[in-house]
C-alpha cells in the first residue's frame, strides 16, 4: 500500500510506501535502546533496593503504562507528525500544544545528543574488550563518524531506518535473552559462581522500604523513554489511527517483558547476598560482566559490539522523531520554512534532518571540549531531557483528562483514574530528579526549565502562530 506525501502549497508528491505496524514498533523500540538501558540502568537501582530490582522495574512498567495510556487513547483519533505537540493541542488548545510540543522537542534533541555520548561510551568499551586503550580526547570523534551513517539513513525513506532498527535491535535482543536463559540456566542447576540460587523474592519489594523502590523506579522509568516516538510518524503509516495504538503498546509491553526477565537474570546472576547487591551495583556494564561471567570473554566482545550498534540505532531513532517534530512545527509556522520542506522522493524532511544531526553532535563535542567525558555527555544530557520529557507528558496526560470531561467524549470517565494517577508518577519522577541533587546535576532542572519558559514565550509573543496551529488541529476528528 502506498500513501501520498504533501508538499507545500497543497500539491502531492510521488507515491510512497507507508510504514506497517511492526515498522513503527522498531523504531519506538529502537529510540528506547533496549541494550543500552539494560547494560546501565540497573546500577543505580541496585545501589537504591538492593536485591529487589526486577520488582523495581515492574513498578516502574506499571508507571509507564500509565503514562503511555494518553498516547494510546489519543492517537486512536489524531494522526500528526508533532507527537505531544498534536496531542495536547487537539485537547487543551493550540498554546499548550505548541508549549508541549516545544518541551518535546527539547527532549529528543537532548537525548539525541545523550545517545550520541553513549555511542562514544560503548565504542571506548567495545576497544577495551579488544584490548585497545584509546586516548581519552578521542570519544569527541565517535558522534562525528556516527552521525554521517546516521545522515545517510535518516535522509532515505523511513522504511530504511525502520529495518535498520529492527535488525539491530533484534540481535541485540536476542543476546540479552540468551544470555539470560543461560545465567538461570545456570543458577538453577548449581553451576554458577554464586550460591545464593533462582531467588523469587527479588520480584518483591524485600527489605527495600517503598520510598527506596520508588526512587529507584525513576531510574527503571529512564528505560522506556522515547516509547512515544512512533507516533511522529503518524503521517507515514499505514492506517495509522489503528497502527500507532497498537504500536505504542506493543512497544511498552515488549519492554517491559524483556526488562524484567533481563533484570532478573541479572540479579540472581550477580548473587542476591550483600557482596552480589555490591557487584551489581558497581559494575560499568552489567551485560559485559555477566557475558565473560557466564558465557565467556568472546561473549563479552559481542554484547559490547551489540551495545554500541544499539546506540547507534537510538541515536537513528532519536534524530529521526526530532526532524518529524521539528517538520510539524515548521509546517505550522514556527522555524525556517526550509525546515517543512519534504524530499519528493522519499517523503523525508531533508533539512529538518540535516539540522538535528549537526545540533547533536555540536551539543556533544561542545562538551568534550570543556572537558567533559563520554559518560559525562550521556547522563548529562539524560538528565535534561528527562526533564524536559516529564514536561512533554504531562500535558499529553492531563490532554486526556479534560477530553474524557467533555460533552459527547466516548471516553468512559471512569478511565480518567489512569491519567490522574499518570501525571502523579510523572510529577514524582520531576521532585526524585531535582531534589537534593548537587554541581552540575543541580543546574540542569534551569536549563530544562529555561528551554521550556522559551516555548511559553514564543506562544505568548505570537498569537497568529497559536492561530495557525489551531486551525490545523481542529481539523483533527477527536472521537
Amino acid at each position: 500500500m502506498t500513501s501520498t506525501v504533501d508538499a507545500p502549497g497543497g500539491a502531492t508528491t510521488t507515491p510512497r510506501r507507508s510504514l506497517r505496524l511492526w515498522e513503527v514498533v522498531a523504531i519506538s523500540v529502537g529510540f528506547m535502546g533496549p541494550v543500552m538501558a539494560m547494560s546501565l540502568n540497573g546500577i543505580g537501582v541496585a545501589g537504591l533496593v538492593g536485591p529487589s530490582v526486577p520488582f523495581t522495574f515492574v513498578v516502574s512498567f506499571i508507571g509507564t503504562m500509565l503514562v503511555a495510556y494518553a498516547f494510546i487513547r489519543l492517537t486512536r483519533s489524531i494522526t500528526h507528525a508533532g507527537s505531544v505537540y498534536a496531542l495536547a493541542g487537539a485537547t487543551l488548545g493550540p498554546r499548550a500544544g505548541f508549549f508541549g510540543g516545544f518541551a518535546l522537542l527539547g527532549t529528543y534533541l537532548f537525548f539525541a545528543a545523550c545517545i550520541a555520548g553513549a555511542c562514544a561510551v560503548f565504542f571506548e568499551a567495545m576497544m577495551t574488550e579488544l584490548g585497545v586503550v584509546l586516548p581519552g580526547w578521542t570519544w569527541m570523534l565517535v558522534p562525528v563518524v556516527v552521525a554521517v551513517f546516521v545522515l545517510l539513513l535518516n535522509v532515505r525513506e523511513s522504511t530504511v531506518t525502520a529495518r535498520t532498527l529492527l535488525g539491530i535491535g533484534f540481535v541485540g535482543i536476542a543476546a540479552m535473552v540468551v544470555l539470560s536463559i543461560v545465567i538461570i540456566g545456570r543458577v538453577a542447576a548449581g553451576d554458577a559462581p554464586v550460591s545464593t540460587g533462582v531467588d523469587l523474592s527479588v520480584l518483591l519489594p524485600g527489605d527495600a522500604p517503598i520510598s527506596a523502590v520508588m526512587t529507584a523506579a525513576v531510574f527503571g522509568f529512564l528505560s522506556w523513554a522515547g516509547f512515544e516516538s512512533g507516533t511522529s510518524l503518524g503521517e507515514e503509516t499505514r492506517n495509522p489511527k489503528r497502527v500507532v495504538p497498537i504500536a505504542l503498546l506493543l512497544a511498552v509491553v515488549i519492554a517491559g517483558a524483556i526488562y524484567v526477565l533481563v533484570m532478573f537474570a541479572q540479579t540472581i546472576g550477580f548473587g542476591t547476598d550483600a557482596a552480589g547487591v555490591e557487584a551489581f551495583a558497581s559494575a560499568s556494564s552489567t551485560l559485559t560482566t555477566l557475558a565473560s561471567t557466564y558465557i565467556g570473554p568472546w561473549f563479552a566482545v559481542l554484547i559490547s559490539v551489540l551495545a554500541f550498534l544499539v546506540a547507534f540505532a537510538s541515536l537513528l531513532s532519536s534524530t529521526a522523531a526530532a526532524s518529524r517534530l521539528l517538520f510539524a512545527l515548521a509546517r505550522d509556522g514556527f522555524g525556517p520554512t526550509s525546515f517543512a520542506q519534504l524530499s519528493p522522493k522519499t517523503g523525508v524532511p531533508v533539512r529538518s534532518t540535516v539540522f538535528v544531526v549537526v545540533l547533536t553532535v555540536v551539543l556533544a563535542v561542545v562538551l568534550g571540549m570543556f572537558g567533559a567525558t563520554s559518560v559525562d555527555a550521556y547522563y548529562w544530557y539524560a538528565t535534561i531531557a528527562t526533564l524536559c520529557m516529564v514536561v512533554a507528558y504531562a500535558m499529553c496526560s492531563v490532554g486526556v483528562i479534560r477530553h474524557t470531561f467533555r460533552p459527547g467524549s466516548r471516553i468512559p470517565k471512569w478511565e480518567a483514574v489512569v491519567p490522574v494517577l499518570g501525571v502523579a508518577f510523572l510529577v514524582y519522577v520531576y521532585v526524585i530528579q531535582i531534589a537534593g541533587q548537587v554541581a552540575p546535576y543541580s543546574y540542569f532542572p534551569w536549563i530544562a526549565g529555561a528551554w521550556c519558559v522559551i516555548g511559553l514565550v514564543i506562544v505568548l509573543a505570537k498569537p497568529a502562530l497559536a492561530d495557525r496551529i489551531g486551525s490545523r488541529l481542529t481539523m483533527e476528528d477527536l472521537d
